[in-house]
């Protein structure tokens, strides 16, 4: 999960590499990728100050969703985490919001799985649903279309896993030990969560395992060369409402946050409602993360 911020620094801001004239090249190739990502959604507050001196600087919320879309169908966002950056500080807390958790669905009228408020209403009602849940307003989302990670494995030759669990998933075995994945087995890899004890925490590690790996070929000098691969998949898989100035500035002004990340799981306990499985987040334990939101904002 700490390695998450850092793909805005890395994928999203290419033209902070600077390797001759090639880096000029990828500054413009950059900007269009993230044009064609850029999404609008309405926001109950103007964004933050994000440029500036440290005095003026803001802190930041983001919402990152990892979308599991295919053809016809509008998929649901399994994948939700939130973080939040105080760059006077210099901190960050990032969190997961567990998918099962029950939560009004705002817009719908009625509560529902978290998840499910992507497939009923887009990144529109997923983020208005997150506001609520938490208490708090949200400035920034990416979202990232979770078929795009083989197609992104691809591009920077494969990835590097340690698996700490053997198992097989599909037509695919994965061993005890560290191993090199093409795209197919990486998605597949990450995906797997039934016959996991940890279920979705598990398989939240081993996706942390595989972005953090793609971040790494793809931040090596040897890989320089497939980042117009990377920009093509990014710009079909990924959304932001974030500019490309805004990329820019968030990577130069709040990157040093990324040293110092407070983690904590929102706990939940399972329970059988009209013969739905839901995650039941009592109020006191809803209190203790908005509390601990509203630390990390206390300079908004």
């Amino acid at each position: 999960m700490k390695k998450f911020f850092k793909i805005l620094a890395i994928l999203f801001v290419v033209a902070g590499v600077s390797i001759g004239g090639y880096a000029y090249y990828l500054y413009g190739s950059a900007k269009d990728a993230v044009n064609q990502m850029h999404e609008k959604v309405e926001t109950d507050n103007l964004k933050p100050v994000v440029t500036g001196n440290k005095e003026e600087l803001k802190s930041i919320s983001i919402l990152l969703l990892g979308v599991d879309e295919r053809r016809g169908d509008s998929g649901r966002s399994d994948t939700i985490i939130s973080i939040t950056v105080n760059p006077k500080e210099n901190k960050m807390l990032m969190f997961s919001i567990p998918r099962d958790t029950r939560t009004e669905i705002i817009g719908k009228g009625k509560d529902d799985k978290i998840n499910h408020a992507y497939a009923f209403g887009g990144t529109q009602m997923a983020m208005d649903t997150v506001e609520n849940f938490l208490d708090t307003s949200i400035d920034y989302y990416v979202k990232v279309n979770m078929e795009s990670f083989k197609q992104i494995v691809d591009a920077v030759g494969g990835v590097e896993v340690t698996n700490n669990r053997a198992f097989k998933v599909e037509q695919y075995s994965f061993p005890l030990g560290t191993q090199e994945l093409n795209g197919n087995e990486a998605l597949a890899y990450a995906r797997m969560r039934y016959d996991d004890p940890k279920g979705d925490l598990g398989r939240n590690d081993r996706q942390r395992q595989v972005i953090t790996s793609i971040i790494d070929k793809g931040a090596r000098v040897s890989s320089i060369t497939k980042f117009d691969d990377i920009l093509d998949i990014l710009g079909d898989n990924v959304k932001t409402n974030m500019t490309f100035q805004e990329m820019k500035d968030i990577q130069k002004n709040y990157k040093e946050a990324r040293h110092n990340i407070e983690s904590t799981e929102i706990k939940s306990s399972g329970k059988m409602i009209g013969g739905t499985y839901y995650g039941i987040v009592e109020d006191m334990e809803k209190e203790r993360v908005q509390t601990l939101l509203r630390e990390y904002l206390n300079n908004r």
